[in-house]
């Protein structure tokens, strides 16, 4: 009997812990709808900066993978390729595979300021090979212009030279070839220190006939859609390499060291990001809470009364917390998702995979904002003065 009797009562104190919980959410729905804001928020943010977190080196691979040249050829020994040799690769290139490409060749010629670095290049090519190179004045577009030069801004700046003036090549002290620099580029690597001309003339000029260092190509499909462009794009360079022993062939795929540098940035500031966003989070939960456990000071000073212990009134406050967690992190999971693949799309054209540690930390990071949010209100509860609360002062 006395064993029913506590069942009974245990059941009944079961109930009752549940009528508060819903009656003490349903009463302040304006001030939790507040906290559920803030975490949904927080949440939201998470969800998202961890998704473009975990799959933006992925994404950024295959962005740099269709930007600029991709596709390099070169020489296995190091040595020159022959021209005649990359024109029928490409000949013999798969359909719509390769969008552009050109020979480049380097050499050391004498101007009549100081020795300078040539490079020789298809021109009509680099609008798509070089989508990144900043000019000033104009390009050129034409592969026989041997009249124009495009110069690299720091040359430029070392030889005093503008868009519009001359500068003349001594091959010796008959030969001699006068520019008229069309264009200043800068690309923020070693074409800043180079005179660009076109390839013709740096074979005839370096006694390189028909010859180039390397050949840099776009190589770009519809089958990329499908996710197989890198298996074509590598069958190919397998193919040249079988058919031309003598030459290396290979995708440009890779992040380079300074191109990491700058996702580890990025990285970082989408960390600093989220981390801003929970501290305000945090501080919002926090700042409701204090100013409900206020409008509450009766309710827990009667609960004291009525015999609650600190347990009580910590687990009850605590269960009110989590349902509102709970709830933000689902609708901010799912809201954090729609952002994520918003930002791919933006940025990337390309949809944002959810990675499996993404779910997990937004999970800890809300909770732990919770928790963090409820101590400083959940103290006060439990200091309130039982005389002065229903005294009402």
């Amino acid at each position: 009997m006395v064993e029913h009797k506590k069942a009974d009562n245990k059941v009944a104190n079961h109930s009752m812990f549940w009528r508060l919980i819903f009656r003490a959410l349903r009463l302040r729905l304006q001030r939790v709808f507040i906290i559920f804001t803030a975490l949904t928020v927080g949440a939201s943010i998470v969800t998202a900066m961890a998704a473009v977190y975990f799959d933006i080196n992925t994404k950024m691979s295959q962005e740099l993978r269709t930007f600029g040249a991709n596709f390099y050829i070169g020489s296995a020994d190091g040595g020159m390729i022959n021209e005649a040799e990359l024109n029928a690769i490409l000949q013999n290139a798969p359909n719509d595979l390769v969008t552009a490409s050109s020979p480049y060749l380097y050499g050391v010629v004498r101007s009549d300021l100081e020795k300078i670095v040539l490079m020789g290049v298809n021109f009509d090519a680099m609008r798509t090979l070089a989508p990144y190179w900043q000019i000033t004045g104009s390009a050129i577009n034409v592969n026989f212009d041997d009249r124009n030069a495009i110069i690299g801004k720091s040359l430029a700046e070392r030889l005093h030279l503008k868009v519009g003036d001359s500068l003349q090549l001594s091959k010796n002290a008959v030969e001699k070839h006068r520019f008229t620099i069309k264009g200043i580029v800068e690309a923020g690597d070693a074409t800043d220190n180079m005179l660009i001309v076109n390839l013709e003339f740096a074979q005839n000029w370096l006694e390189k006939e028909g010859l180039a260092n390397n050949a840099l190509l776009n190589v770009q499909s519809s089958s990329e859609k499908n996710g197989n462009v890198v298996n074509q794009v590598d069958q190919f360079a397998d193919r040249i390499m079988q058919q031309y022993p003598d030459l290396t062939a290979r995708p440009i795929r890779k992040v380079s060291a300074s191109e990491g540098q700058i996702l580890d940035k990025i990285k970082g500031l989408m960390g600093l990001i989220s981390l801003v966003i929970l501290v305000l989070a945090t501080l919002c939960v926090n700042t409701t809470l204090i100013a409900i456990v206020g409008e509450r000071a009766k309710e827990f000073a009667l609960q004291k009364t009525l015999g609650a212990k600190k347990s009580d009134i910590i687990l009850q406050i605590s269960t009110e917390i989590l349902i509102i967690a709970a709830c933000a992190i689902i609708v901010g999971l799912g809201l954090g998702y729609l952002l994520a693949q918003i930002l791919g799309l933006t940025v990337f054209k390309s949809y944002i995979d959810m990675r499996l540690p993404v779910i997990p930390i937004t999970i800890a990071l809300v909770l732990l904002v919770a928790f963090v949010a409820v101590i400083i209100p959940t103290r006060r509860a439990l200091n309130i003065n039982v005389a002065n609360a229903l005294k009402g002062e």
